[in-house]
């Protein structure tokens, strides 16, 4: 697909001018130059073109604000001048696997006075002696070359970076959503305590009672049993027995004093 169709396709309805982000990797152009990018882009912040067939960046329009510049697997030899011009707020630029090969194509880079991170990995350049102490001295204001810094530490990923932010500022909002939420139930289950806790009441009150009132006719059964217990008869159950048996009396006793 050639450049021109594609930068269109990507648009997605919008204008120009409300594009911040744009990527066109793996197109083509038709001479080596960069086709269908206008000046209308100024907002731009982000342009990738990997693998496009660039020769040349001579055709590159004025984008004020963009910061990050994709342009690795391409034929770029040098006239890199175009991008202090045009794009003077540049703080990453990647060349890697372009046809740079020694320090005066890439000499025009000092203008670019906002650059940290330059990228010429898979370029002929690499192979010069000295090639990264070369480019910090030549690039004062180079932070990190290939990835590294001037002791070898790697540069941070800045794209997991913003990742991280726009990801809490998402989770800000659902998680304040979720604790109000946790606080609605805990009232509404507040609520709902409470009222097991008045029916858990009431029940105990009235099991209460029912044992009570167990409890006093089980104390009345116990006193009618140990009053009969305590009146000792004066004849034994056999003699009062037998004596009726007899059909007579004992002598001297009526049936109401048996007991």
């Amino acid at each position: 697909m050639e450049m021109k169709k594609r930068i269109s396709l990507e648009l997605r309805n919008r204008t120009p001018a409300e594009v911040e982000e744009l990527v066109v990797d793996n197109c083509r152009t038709s001479d080596g130059e960069v086709e269908g990018l206008t000046d209308d882009f100024k907002e731009l912040e982000f342009l990738s073109m990997v693998n496009v067939g660039l020769i040349s960046l001579a055709k590159l329009p004025s984008l004020p604000k963009l910061r990050k510049l994709e342009l690795s697997d391409n034929n770029i030899s040098g006239h890199l001048e175009t991008l202090s011009e045009k794009c003077p707020n540049l703080t990453y630029l990647n060349l890697s696997g372009n046809k740079i090969k020694g320090l005066n194509n890439v000499e025009a880079l000092q203008n670019l006075k906002n650059l940290k991170s330059l990228d010429l990995f898979n370029c002929e350049i690499t192979t010069l002696e000295e090639y990264r102490e070369s480019i910090f001295e030549l690039l004062p204001q180079v932070t990190y070359l290939d990835g590294f810094d001037q002791e070898d530490n790697e540069a941070p990923d800045s794209e997991a970076d913003d990742d991280d932010e726009d990801e809490g500022e998402d989770g800000a909002g659902p998680t304040g959503d979720d604790d109000e939420d946790e606080d609605e139930e805990g009232e509404e289950g507040g609520e709902v305590g409470l009222s097991y806790l008045m029916k858990e009441r009431i029940q105990d009150e009235e099991d209460d009672d029912d044992y009570a009132e167990e409890e006093e006719e089980g104390e009345d059964k116990n006193c009618c049993v140990d009053l009969s217990l305590v009146i000792k008869p004066k004849y034994s159950s056999l003699e009062v027995a037998d004596m009726f048996v007899c059909h007579r009396s004992p002598v001297g006793i009526n049936h109401q004093n048996l007991y």
